[in-house]
């Protein structure tokens, strides 16, 4: 079917009080088992290339993203493709023709004040071009789990970060996002599912701010946090290291148990099939309507 909007799947999303997964995507095993595992549940999904992804990529967009909507084109549920933690403005200028409706603009390291004018620049040049535009305060997602440098906001997902509710209303406002991820206990690159969301600070956020929420750093957020998450504002649920943990551990139990294996053909299939029973269970968490979810059950 044609590309789908990331704006209009998450817009739909919290109006039914559930979420749409968002799953970043690093090979083509990763496109084609997030694909996968939502058709297996009958749900919409958002592909996600960060910029990270496209470094990894060699610089280059295109090829991920070709095989993305190629991908999506042929999938039988609704398949969206968002840009994710973009910083190079090259990069952002190419979403629109690469096939993305959306964009993270990611101006977090910034001061509040520069970060909120480099952000409404981008969503200006972005609305025009008809790209749903997703913002954070404050660093999202401490891969280290350390504050940023002085100067700038402290990581949005460091130990303690949080998102203030009355920074959050003003930074909407005078930016013009179209949805803001926020800082409630998550944090990028978890390789456990521990991490404790502060659910009365969402519950404060989704009551002054009037464009959805997005949650980054899920793959660390136990099922129950997130299904709580997603009751209390939540629309939008990022997951990657989760996907990775997947891909990885089918690898080295396939070559464990054959180590006289070449053919890369055959220990990627065992990823990628693990990967899209992984992106199956956290779409029944999200979206309790999809086929075996809690609602259908």
């Amino acid at each position: 079917m044609p590309l789908a909007s990331t704006g209009e799947l998450v817009t739909r999303a919290a109006a039914a009080r559930s979420a749409v997964a968002s799953f970043n995507i690093i090979t083509l095993e990763h496109v084609e088992a997030v694909v996968a595992g939502a058709e297996s549940v009958n749900a919409p999904v958002v592909l996600q290339v960060s910029e990270n992804a496209v470094g990894f990529h060699r610089g280059r967009l295109l090829p991920l993203a070709r095989a993305a909507v190629a991908a999506a084109e042929s999938a039988t549920v609704p398949v969206a493709l968002h840009l994710d933690h973009v910083r190079s403005e090259t990069l952002l200028r190419q979403a629109p023709e690469a096939g993305f409706s959306s964009v993270m603009y990611d101006a977090s390291r910034l001061p509040y004040e520069a970060n909120l004018a480099a952000t409404r620049a981008a969503v200006r040049w972005a609305h025009a071009r008809g790209l749903w535009i997703e913002a954070e305060l404050g660093r999202i997602g401490g891969k280290d789990g350390r504050d940023g440098p002085a100067g700038p906001p402290p990581d949005a997902h460091a130990p303690g970060a949080r998102t203030d509710p009355d920074e959050a209303r003003a930074f909407v406002a005078g930016s013009g996002v179209d949805a803001l991820a926020v800082a409630v206990g998550s944090a990028h690159a978890m390789t456990t599912r521990t991490a404790a969301l502060d659910h009365t600070l969402l519950r404060r956020l989704s009551g002054v701010l009037d464009v959805p929420l997005v949650l980054h750093g899920s793959s660390g957020v136990p099922d129950g946090e997130l299904a709580a998450a997603v009751a209390g504002g939540i629309a939008k649920v990022n997951v990657g290291t989760a996907l990775n943990i997947a891909m990885t551990a089918a690898i080295r139990e396939f070559l464990g148990a054959h180590p006289e294996a070449v053919d890369p053909r055959r220990y990627l299939a065992a990823g990628r099939e693990a990967m899209a029973g992984t992106v199956a269970a956290f779409v029944r968490v999200l979206a309790p309507g999809a086929a075996g979810g809690p609602a259908s059950a």
